[in-house]
């Protein structure tokens, strides 16, 4: 038997499929009720239900439901296998939010999963950071210590400072917490020789050193700038340094290259951090950090092994594997191209 379209002359199909096409388009583009639909084009709500399933089954529409959690796992687990990442939790902000909406929120959870009660656990200063531990749940960790691993930052500097990071992470743990009672960048680095040998600093350096886990930020350099925690002591010999040798980014205070090699500027005999190499050995690295200015910084850190764990968003996840990518690519081209000449 013949369906109703096949009846129809050449006119009335076209007009049918206007009609179908006017229907769905309401439906799914304007996401009004089929009662709403039917009093609109003069129908009943029945034939607009039967209207709809023509459209579907005359191929003009197409209903596909896709699972976000499936694409970001994906992220997740194509992070840590290329960059031998311990975990990964790529988060996608609603529409109208941003990173700091969800990022924090994965990070902190990321935080009590792999965290014991009786940990040792150190931090580093920024926004992300912050955020992150404003996030955690309450525990009753009475064992936990939280050590701070950089020194405070100017006075006149907006961001959350270490000291009081380190505060409320113990706070927010139910544990103790040991300060860095100095500036993350002294005046000369006499004077930063002599603070380290100061036993309470040279004694905390130590303890973040030997930290279970740590949470740290990830900041990024643009046109030589390096952002809010470097504001008070950036000037136009230390952006020259920065440009000229090249840094994508910045950890815990030190400066690095595209690699994730630590980049020494006239900054760092007077700045008070745990030590670079030192980050690396500590077992759980959580880096906090997303947007696209922070994309080669994040990569560096990845490459070089300086974080273990990272919390991100979709966008910036999808920057770091396809600059990865793009690097990769040109690198291999510019080794056949040396070696074919």
């Amino acid at each position: 038997m013949f369906n109703d379209v096949q009846l129809m002359t050449s006119a009335q199909a076209r007009d049918r499929v206007q009609l179908l096409l006017e229907i769905a388009r309401m439906y799914y583009e304007d996401h009004m009720l089929q009662s709403q639909i039917a009093a609109k084009v003069g129908y009943s709500r029945p034939s607009i239900s039967r209207m709809l399933k023509e459209a579907e089954d005359q191929g003009l529409v197409s209903v596909t439901i896709r699972d976000p959690l499936e694409r970001l796992q994906g992220l997740e687990a194509e992070l840590i296998h290329r960059f031998n990442l311990h975990y990964a939790r790529v988060s996608e902000p609603p529409q109208g939010c941003t990173g700091y909406d969800v990022v924090p929120r994965s990070a902190a959870s990321l935080l009590v999963e792999h965290t014991r009660p009786d940990s040792l656990v150190t931090v580093s200063n920024g926004n992300a950071v912050a955020y992150t531990v404003r996030e955690v749940p309450p525990q009753n960790w009475a064992k936990t210590n939280v050590a701070q691993m950089i020194g405070s930052l100017s006075p006149t500097n907006p961001m959350t400072d270490s000291p009081e990071i380190c505060r409320m992470l113990a706070q927010r743990l139910g544990g103790s917490y040991t300060t860095l009672p100095v500036p993350m960048i002294l005046s000369s680095k006499s004077v930063a020789k002599a603070m380290l040998k100061e036993k309470q600093i040279a004694d905390t350096l130590t303890l973040g050193g030997h930290a279970d886990v740590a949470v740290v930020g990830v900041g990024s350099v643009e046109e030589g700038r390096s952002g809010h925690i470097f504001h008070d002591y950036e000037d136009a010999d230390l952006i020259r340094q920065v440009t000229s040798l090249k840094a994508v980014g910045h950890i815990c205070g030190h400066h690095i290259d595209a690699q994730g090699n630590h980049i020494r500027t006239s900054l760092c005999e007077r700045t008070i951090s745990i030590d670079f190499d030192r980050l690396r050995r500590i077992p759980l690295v959580i880096g906090v950090a997303w947007g696209h200015q922070k994309v080669p910084g994040i990569l560096a850190c990845l490459r070089a092994g300086l974080i273990s764990a990272l919390a991100t968003d979709r966008e910036t996840a999808e920057g770091i594997l396809s600059l990865d990518d793009e690097q990769t690519t040109d690198k291999g081209q510019k080794r056949r191209g040396a070696e074919s000449g």
